[in-house]
């Protein structure tokens, strides 16, 4: 069943209510110090100089403070090795074009499905077994996720509630293996635990085989207890899945009811979304002029924002 057409609807308002009672109970957020905790986290920042933000403006640094429950001393500990895991790897992060990523797409590696779980949780799918190293080298697979992340952190609920990953290791043979080397595996590390604001609620592990038991030995080491209590496997059996994510909100090849949607259809959506691309523009992405809508185009320039 072919998938139809979505643009990406990115929620850039004030979270609702129950959003907000939420960080309130597991983010730590309290109406009556949020203020105070943005100050004193800028302040951490200059004091210290172990960072350079591109930005500074509280909307960005409550991003940090969500992820660490408002504890001004880790948000920085995090905006720090934030900025450093992008300058250690510089290659993922400069002149980097959203829409050339469209062969990782077309592989049906990534998908980000345009509903959320049952809890209002964004969900990310790899399908590892689809993945042809050869034809999708494992920097554009970063480069792919990162983007979704950074996308993902313009909103508010994924700020407070975290996201979900799916890893469908279906298929996966020694050529997906051999490329998980050690320092490979400690950089999918760093960027789901310790170097992003984009927080990490589950993953779940389906149809996996020995071949995984062998490869997931290799992050054991890299995990801490709180990360390794997020990560469930549920071997072959759908039905395990439905007991964290209800049929309702997953795709049809895991017993659920959408279809199977592209990462191509979600990036060809960010050629008529202004907010979108503007924002994508700020964290340094770049984007060709024809590859965006004219109107798009229009409002960047008069705006005084630079595509590359």
């Amino acid at each position: 069943m072919p998938a139809p057409d979505y643009s990406v609807e990115l929620e850039l308002g004030e979270p609702a209510e129950q959003l907000l009672e939420h960080a309130r109970l597991h983010c730590g957020e309290d109406d009556s110090t949020r203020l105070q905790a943005i100050y004193e986290l800028r302040d951490i920042i200059y004091e210290r100089g172990e960072c350079d933000p591109h930005r500074m403006d509280d909307e960005f640094l409550i991003r940090f403070l969500r992820a660490r429950n408002f504890i001004p001393q880790r948000a920085h500990r995090l905006m720090v090795n934030y900025y450093r895991f992008k300058q250690e790897n510089s290659e993922l992060f400069e002149d980097v074009y959203p829409l050339k990523l469209r062969h990782v797409g077309d592989s049906n590696v990534i998908a980000v499905p345009p509903y959320h779980d049952q809890n209002g949780r964004r969900l990310l799918i790899y399908r590892i077994g689809c993945w042809d190293p050869k034809a999708v080298p494992i920097d554009d697979l970063f480069r792919a996720t990162i983007l979704a992340m950074e996308l993902g952190m313009l909103e508010q609920r994924n700020q407070i509630l975290g996201g979900l990953a799916i890893f469908d290791l279906a298929d996966i043979g020694t050529q997906q293996a051999w490329q998980i080397t050690p320092s490979i595996a400690n950089k999918i590390v760093r960027l789901l635990v310790s170097c992003s604001p984009a927080t990490t609620h589950a993953i779940h592990i389906i149809n996996h085989s020995w071949l995984f038991d062998k490869m997931y030995n290799m992050f054991k080491p890299l995990l801490n207890s709180t990360m390794r209590s997020k990560i469930f496997f549920h071997g072959y059996d759908v039905k395990s899945l439905h007991q964290h994510i209800h049929p309702d909100h997953l795709p049809e090849r895991y017993g659920g009811v959408w279809p199977d949607y592209s990462y191509t259809i979600w990036l060809d959506s960010l050629k008529n979304n202004y907010a979108v691309a503007k924002e994508m523009i700020s964290c340094g992405y770049k984007f060709h002029e024809e590859e965006l809508s004219p109107e798009v185009v229009k409002r960047l320039k008069e705006d005084d924002v630079r595509l590359s």
